[in-house]
């Protein structure tokens, strides 16, 4: 006999997915379960919710603790090569919101100085502003149409000003359309009580979302956290995955897992290569030649 599909019949009262009888499934998505009707779930939830948290945790585990590609700074639109962790060494357009590379805009710049002409953007070819306030304006015309690096930007402003509680709607805005920036701004938020009330669960849930979208910071800072409770393999998990990413402070404390014992010398040595790899990918000759560019205008 084969064997029956349990998921194909209600978890409580036992009854099968018929034409005229739609399961749905557990309300915590642990993909364990079915049910019939709300009644149903309600009577079965006592036997299976030690069940359903441990299988959610499971999950959830399984998505933090998966390797970004990149980190969520991303490519450069126009040179296509992964952006340096290091935000000044990139700049982001008012008038299209897309991240350039400080290569790609020195290159630009040389471009346009050659041959006299008005300094554009480098990927819209819209004319820069030529003051602060043009600026602002075109970013608001971002943030009408829903952009979340402009809508990120005004929560931070009004945040900086001291209205909290409009970039705490602003950065909950950003981050509901996918903004990795925004959910490590919103969990600090959570943690200083700024705009919002404290809640330390949803200031990690913010930070691990900004994690699993590629931010290295958050990723680091929930490594910090297993670190102090002494979950030091979640801790070298986190500092793993950040370092790959290129972050120079998981590298650090990976240095330190390895000093104290809890980080073989094998996984130590694969650590500096990946994050050495992630630094050398964002690396170019227009990149070398910006910033030789800024060191002079320095000194």
């Amino acid at each position: 006999a084969g064997k029956i599909d349990m998921s194909s019949c209600c978890a409580s009262c036992g009854i099968a997915e018929v034409d005229d009888i739609k399961l749905t499934a557990c309300d915590a998505d642990c993909k364990l379960v079915r049910y019939c009707s709300v009644a149903c779930q309600r009577d079965h939830r006592p036997l299976h919710e030690a069940m359903c948290k441990k299988r959610v945790a499971e999950l959830r585990d399984d998505l933090l603790f998966r390797q970004p590609e990149i980190s969520n700074f991303g490519n450069c639109p126009i040179c296509s090569l992964p952006l340096a962790l290091d935000a000044s060494k990139h700049v982001i357009m008012s008038c299209c919101s897309k991240v350039i590379c400080n290569g790609c805009s020195y290159a630009n710049e040389i471009r346009e100085r050659n041959a006299k002409l008005r300094q554009t953007c480098p990927f819209c070819r819209h004319y820069v502003p030529a003051t602060r306030a043009k600026a602002l304006a075109n970013e608001m015309k971002r943030v009408e149409v829903n952009d979340p690096l402009a809508i990120r930007g005004l929560g931070l402003r009004c945040h900086v000003n001291g209205y909290h509680r409009s970039a705490f709607e602003y950065l909950a805005k950003a981050a509901g359309l996918g903004d990795a920036s925004a959910h490590n701004h919103l969990s600090q938020m959570y943690w200083e009580g700024k705009g919002v009330e404290k809640d330390e669960k949803m200031a990690v849930y913010h930070l691990e979302e900004a994690a699993i979208a590629g931010h290295p910071i958050a990723r680091y800072n929930l490594g910090a956290i297993e670190w102090n409770n002494d979950s030091m393999e979640r801790a070298m998990k986190h500092f793993f995955i950040a370092a790959n990413l290129g972050d120079d402070k998981s590298v650090e404390m990976l240095k330190q897992g390895y000093l104290e014992g809890v980080l073989s010398k094998e996984d130590f040595a694969a650590a500096l290569r990946a994050h050495q790899a992630a630094v050398d990918a964002t690396k170019s000759p227009h990149r070398d030649a910006a910033e030789n560019a800024r060191r002079r205008n320095i000194k």
